[in-house]
């Protein structure tokens, strides 16, 4: 058996749970039970706490164990068809439950790297599907346009925000 690969992964250094997500996971496949061990044992690492339950969607993932091995325990894996396609949810003693977007398999690393970082920066009602539509739109722009194009981002309706008519310079 071969050690499972590292995860790809971002955290909200400061877990302040300001947005729709703590962080990013940026899985190799939809592979749940190829995929879980790495995040698991990753989330326990930094957080020096242990995964007691995962959810995920169920149309998202492929081959979706009941429980992941992990040591000293067995981790309890959840399927919903309400929780966001683009999330995975983890249940942790000391932290009310840490939300991660997934990041699809077979996003490129530019636009992977944006939203592993734009997840642990996002605040208030920012959609997890908006934060991968603008790393994807954004993944060529230089990271001081980036951050102003997120800035600029339309919580409600996905779109970026146009400036009010008194708002440009003349």
């Amino acid at each position: 058996m071969t050690a499972p690969e590292k995860a790809r992964l971002s955290l909200d250094p400061t877990l302040t749970r300001q947005g729709a997500v703590d962080g990013a996971w940026w899985p190799a496949t939809y592979d749940a039970g190829a995929e879980l061990p790495a995040l698991i044992a990753a989330i326990d690492q930094r957080l020096n706490r242990r995964v007691l339950r995962v959810g995920l969607h169920l149309d998202t993932w492929d081959n979706i164990p009941h429980r992941i091995a992990a040591p000293g325990r067995h981790v309890k894996v959840g399927w919903f068809r309400t929780i966001d396609p683009h999330v995975v949810n983890l249940i942790i003693p000391g932290i009310e439950h840490l939300n991660l977007l997934v990041i699809p398999p077979g996003t490129t690393p530019a636009a992977a790297d944006k939203a592993l970082g734009m997840a642990t920066r996002c605040r208030g009602r920012t959609r997890p599907g908006d934060i991968l539509t603008a790393a994807d739109r954004n993944s060529s722009l230089d990271a001081t346009e980036q951050d102003l194009s997120l800035a600029g981002w339309d919580n409600e309706g996905g779109q970026p925000q146009q400036p009010a008519r008194g708002d440009f310079a003349s």
